[in-house]
């Protein structure tokens, strides 16, 4: 009998390699993990500008009566279906986690440390829905939705960390640029999280709550949004600091680059987050920058993995004069 993984498409290869994983595949379905947990995070900010938070009004069914959307008459047909929709995708998102957890389980020889990040997303992807439910019942409260962003964010980084551990070994860790140029990236990767929490207190305190009944944080929207700016600046001040450091200490490639396109997409996600600022915040343009501040998230992650690397644990790591030289 033909397995599927063996099957002449390769599609249904691609589908079912969870079972028969690889380097190469589990790296797929570990990046497939990453994607599908950054999209439903922007279709999350796509609930909120479209007014539809409250398109199911309860939870964990749409309606009082009904797990799938039925006419209401206090909600509005397209709001229930946004939100129905954003739903739905959980399960895709979580279809994806498991064939994660499949992949590392299966994976020839074991390697406990994948499984262990693994398991990460089934786990967190049920947090993520419960907590989903708590932002329903509390009536889109800033405080629980501006969590439900950031525990997706904390899934992301999950997701990313398996897909760059697949692509090594389990030895220790090596850096591949001075340890000081490490510890930038180490910084630089906690102001980019601040920078998502205080965007989402920016969120919680401007427009499109989600819903009319949505309650506000009581700030100064202006103050926030200073706050939110000035932060960006560090930011981007210190992806330049790094991109410079690595370009002078002739750091690997790959560290370069990942380097130079998080400064490209920062400032990229700045003409966004301007031009929202001066034309009144319009819905599209929140949308736009809620996508541009996840694929930042993803591209500061992917820079400061790319800052060390891993050998497997029977294969000694090389120290050669020069990489010792560097590792000081």
């Amino acid at each position: 009998m033909k397995l599927p993984t063996d099957h002449p498409n390769p599609l249904v290869r691609g589908l079912f390699s969870f079972w028969a994983p690889t380097k190469q595949s589990m790296r797929g379905w570990a990046l497939a993990s990453v994607v599908v947990n950054a999209g439903i995070t922007v279709t999350g900010a796509g609930v909120r500008v479209t007014g539809s938070g409250l398109g199911c009004p309860t939870w964990p069914k749409c309606t009082p009566d009904s797990f799938l959307p039925v006419a209401h008459p206090e909600v509005s047909p397209l709001n229930m279906a946004v939100e129905f929709g954003n739903r739905l995708l959980t399960f895709l998102v979580l279809a994806v986690g498991i064939a994660c957890v499949v992949s590392a389980l299966r994976m020839t020889p074991r390697r406990p440390s994948l499984a262990r990040l693994a398991w990460l997303q089934p786990v967190g992807i049920v947090t993520q829905a419960l907590w989903g439910g708590l932002v329903v019942n509390t009536m889109l409260n800033p405080f629980t939705v501006g969590m439900h962003f950031l525990i997706s964010s904390g899934l992301i980084a999950a997701c990313w960390m398996l897909y760059a551990r697949a692509g090594e070994g389990d030895g220790p860790v090596r850096r591949v640029v001075h340890r000081d140029i490490r510890r930038l990236g180490h910084v630089l990767l906690a102001a980019v999280f601040v920078l998502l929490v205080v965007g989402v207190v920016v969120s919680g305190t401007g427009p499109h709550s989600g819903d009319v009944m949505a309650s506000r944080f009581d700030l100064d929207i202006e103050a926030v949004a200073r706050l939110h700016a000035d932060i960006a600046y560090v930011v981007v001040g210190l992806s330049f600091a790094l991109l410079f450091a690595l370009h002078v200490s002739d750091a690997p490639r790959p560290a370069r680059r990942a380097a130079l396109a998080l400064v490209v997409v920062e400032l990229s996600q700045g003409v966004i987050g301007y031009t929202q600022y001066f034309l009144a915040v319009p819905a599209a343009l929140v949308l736009l920058h809620v996508l541009g501040s996840t694929v930042v998230w993803i591209f500061a992650l992917r820079a400061v993995t790319s800052l060390r690397t891993r050998t497997p644990e029977n294969v000694p790591a090389p120290h050669s004069p020069a990489e010792a030289a560097a590792a000081v």
